[in-house]
């Protein structure tokens, strides 16, 4: 197709109509309302519906709604509104509800600094609502991969029937880059998957081979029962610890037994480093910049960009650990993912390059913390 000049959130909002999105509902917060624009335009010219809810709360509970109709669905935020739908976040993953969430992410706690790049909701997408629960979160650092990276959160939520989230940053949300984006027919897209019963044999919870069960929609004939209470296989709430731990052990079977299908990275000269840079959203760009400087200076450094932030890929980690290479990860944030990477490793092998103060790390940053022979 034709390159574009375009900005990271047009291309998330792009990528969610390429993936089938046909409802949003959302409430303007800066960095991430460009893609409710683009949306409240376009939705309506592929027969979709774009609502403006009164506040994060509804928008998140008006998706999970759409979803439960048929409609794929999506919201798109930042800091304090993300933590407003934790609790919908949650039901959505008892419930099996799949949609996406967009969370553009902005310096913080609280207001912050609203127009400033952080990457500081990392832990709080892993562990925002209560309980116990797996999630998918993906992180894009190019305007390309917001587009890519958006169509397969769609893809994986309707797959596995579960809340995807897409960690963004107000850096690829709104930076612009010359852009080529997929034919409309290359573009793999992932519906869910329909009952093929009689509507009185349907159970919305019932345990099968791919640990996923078909999802009827509302007004197809089906009627089932949905709560955020631990529920049997037909959807009613249940006290029976051989109902409950069988539905935990799914749900979390659900992700930890398709991680390579999940899991997604990039790497850049890793076979031969003796030190991996670490890195991931707008902070990847600077960290690539810092590896190629290393290597023109004739040091075994590499990347590794990861474009899944959860589930973790703590197996690639080890495997690289015990080829005794070191590790550099750098983050807008005081030391969120690198805890995951000291856990994998070791905090001996972990050097962390890290900052909070809404400013990207730079290149030379990183390299710096490349030439320390000592870890913390």
């Amino acid at each position: 197709m034709k390159a574009q000049f375009l900005q990271g959130n047009e291309a998330c909002a792009l990528g969610a109509l390429a993936a089938g999105c046909r409802f949003f509902a959302g409430y303007p917060i800066t960095p991430s309302t460009d893609i409710a624009e683009v949306l409240a335009r376009q939705l309506p010219k592929v027969g979709g519906k774009f609502v403006q809810m009164e506040d994060e709360i509804a928008s998140i509970a008006a998706v999970l709604g759409a979803s439960v109709g048929g409609l794929k669905s999506m919201t798109a935020t930042s800091g304090p509104g993300f933590s407003l739908m934790q609790e919908n976040i949650g039901y959505a993953a008892m419930a099996e509800i799949p949609c996406v969430i967009v969370n553009v992410q902005r310096a913080g706690p609280s207001t912050g600094l609203p127009t400033s790049p952080s990457q500081g909701d990392v832990m709080q997408a892993r562990w925002g609502s209560h309980g116990d629960h797996p999630i998918i979160a993906l992180s894009p650092s190019t305007v390309r991969e917001a587009f890519d990276l958006t169509v397969w959160a769609f893809n994986l939520s309707e797959k596995y029937r579960t809340p995807v989230i897409l960690l963004m940053d107000e850096v690829v949300g709104h930076m612009r880059e010359r852009t080529e984006l997929p034919p409309p027919e290359s573009i793999e897209v992932v519906d869910r998957v329909k009952p093929n019963v009689p509507p009185n044999w349907y159970f919305p919870y019932e345990e099968t081979s791919a640990d996923v069960p078909p999802f009827a929609s509302f007004g197809e004939g089906y009627r089932f029962h949905i709560t955020g209470l631990f529920h049997d296989r037909a959807g009613f709430p249940t006290q029976r610890l051989d109902e409950i731990q069988p539905w935990l052990d799914r749900v979390f079977n659900k992700i930890s037994r398709h991680e390579d299908d999940i899991i997604r990275l990039g790497q850049e000269w890793v076979e031969d480093a003796a030190t991996v840079v670490v890195a991931y959203g707008a902070t990847a760009r600077s960290a690539r910049e810092a590896v190629k400087s290393a290597r023109q200076r004739g040091r075994k450094v590499g990347l590794i960009k990861l474009f899944t932030l959860w589930p973790f890929p703590e197996r690639i980690f080890r495997r690289l650990a015990r080829q005794g290479k070191r590790f550099v990860i750098a983050e807008m944030n005081l030391g969120q993912l690198s805890l995951e990477l000291e856990r994998a490793v070791g905090r001996q092998r972990v050097q962390g390059v890290h900052r909070a103060d809404g400013q990207l790390i730079t290149p030379d940053e990183i390299l710096e913390a490349t030439r320390r022979r000592r870890m913390r």
